[in-house]
């Protein structure tokens, strides 16, 4: 076991740093990250995906310059302090640099247009606002002074909601399709401006929302749906790979 850091007489090792990630419910994580990482780097080397002696110079540069890291002899200091020899920090680079040229590579082609088109529903998106009462007959009433006033909405939410969007008026903002119960979204999604649905009880059922549609915005290939559909496109991508490995916790 090696240690990672002493208090006194009691040494942490790495043993206990991961069992400690293990019940902090942090290493699935952490691991899935790991995983990822290295199966985008074994792709790029089958590939053939070259790597240039400047690129990766400049790349270290970046990462010296940004820890304050200006001779050499502060870096071979900084890394003799962490236990990692300079070897280890080349393979950091070069992994990294073969990253960011397997996922270009994942996404070129107009692969996030032909995705954005053949997926528009997806990408739709409501804005909502809602109220949480704690009892379905106080919804019920909630929802009875709306119908008669529907511009009471905000005053009613600050008023009498559970939720934390109380301060705001009851204002939750943009909901994408997958963010709500396939029930509410079949609702929310089919309504129209200005609609006000429910009262639907929450996961639990120890509380009853009201929804009201405040706008519906059509599939727009903006910076943000980029983004994300360059995320799916990698974990379809990377799925694919996993399975052409065999990957097994030791």
């Amino acid at each position: 076991m090696t240690g990672i850091v002493k208090i006194d007489e009691e040494v942490i090792t790495t043993e206990t740093f991961i069992t400690l990630l293990k019940l902090n419910g942090r290493f699935e994580t952490l691991m899935e990250e790991i995983l990822k990482d290295k199966l985008t780097v074994h792709a790029a080397k089958s590939m053939g995906i070259q790597l240039g002696d400047d690129e990766i110079q400049d790349r270290a540069n970046i990462f010296r310059r940004a820890h304050g890291l200006q001779r050499a002899s502060e870096t071979n200091e900084y890394f003799a302090s962490m236990g990692i020899t300079l070897d280890d920090f080349e393979v950091f680079i070069v992994d990294a640099l073969y990253q960011e040229k397997m996922n270009a590579k994942i996404i070129e082609g107009g692969a996030v247009a032909d995705y954005f088109q053949a997926n528009l529903p997806k990408f739709e998106s409501m804005i909502v606002s809602h109220i949480v009462m704690d009892s379905e007959g106080a919804a019920r009433e909630i929802l009875s002074v709306l119908r008669e006033d529907e511009e009471s909405f905000a005053d009613l939410a600050r008023e009498h909601s559970e939720a934390d969007t109380k301060s705001t008026g009851g204002y939750i903002g943009k909901v994408m399709r997958g963010a709500m119960s396939p029930e509410i979204e079949a609702k929310v999604f089919n309504a129209e401006e200005g609609d006000l649905l429910g009262p639907f009880p929450t996961g639990d059922g120890t509380y009853y929302e009201i929804f009201r549609v405040d706008s519906k915005r059509q599939a727009q290939l903006d910076q943000e749906t980029e983004g994300e559909i360059c995320r799916l496109l990698r974990d379809e991508w990377l799925a694919r790979k996993a399975r052409e490995h065999r990957i097994e916790m030791l």
